[in-house]
């Protein structure tokens, strides 16, 4: 079975699923498509400078990330019951303000600390083939969609991504999940956020202070 970790792989997953300008007539598979062009030649070119100048390959990359990944709703689907509705409907006004204040935190920890962490495996794939692949189960109405991208590198077997997309109140497509060789990593980081929930007996302010995104092998 292929190894798959997390810290370089899924970098390039999400940095795949941006595109430079999106419109109401762009579909997911061209979300994919187009991004992943510009991203490898992001990748390229940091070549010559990165280790010169780091930050400013991840001013790039999140550039790249920041218009069509759903952040926030990748958090609050990480923090699970924790960040539902039904909890906060349940909480009082100052339990409401404090829980909004903590998504937010926690939307800016897995920012900025995945991008950084995964755009650093990124320099590794700048010459690896990639195969987009048109999207499944698109919902012209806008609903969700699935596509699927293959990544050949020196591996005998390419990489097998899916990238789970859905539509903003905008009407933009968003990255809001990704599978990797059959490990599902919404799944993955939402176990281990109540992992350390239970851990910190609920306090989830130490547990976004002390968030690390876990390396998943497969």
């Amino acid at each position: 079975m292929s190894r798959v970790k997390t810290g370089w792989m899924l970098g390039l997953c999400w940095l795949a699923a941006s595109v430079w300008a999106q419109g109401s007539v762009v579909t997911a598979h061209a979300v994919v498509d187009d991004t992943t062009q510009r991203v490898m030649a992001v990748v390229a070119e940091a070549d010559s400078y990165v280790e010169q100048e780091p930050e400013r390959y991840y001013q790039q990359v999140q550039a790249i990330l920041d218009p069509v990944i759903d952040f926030r709703g990748f958090a609050r689907s990480v923090m699970g019951p924790y960040a539902s509705s039904e909890r906060y409907r349940g909480l009082d006004a100052a339990g409401q303000a404090q829980l909004r204040e903590q998504l937010d935190k926690f939307t800016e920890v897995m920012r900025l600390g995945l991008v950084r962490t995964y755009s650093k495996g990124l320099l590794a794939y700048g010459d690896s083939r990639i195969e987009v692949f048109a999207a499944t189960d698109e919902d012209p109405a806008g609903g969700k969609a699935t596509v699927r991208q293959l990544v050949y590198n020196s591996q005998p077997e390419p990489y097998v991504l899916i990238y789970q997309m859905g539509r903003d109140k905008s009407g933009d497509w968003k990255l809001r999940n990704i599978i990797i060789e059959g490990v599902n990593l919404g799944e993955i980081y939402r176990n281990q956020f109540e992992a350390s929930a239970r851990k910190n007996e609920g306090n989830l302010d130490a547990v976004i202070a002390s968030w690390t995104a876990v390396e998943v092998e497969t």
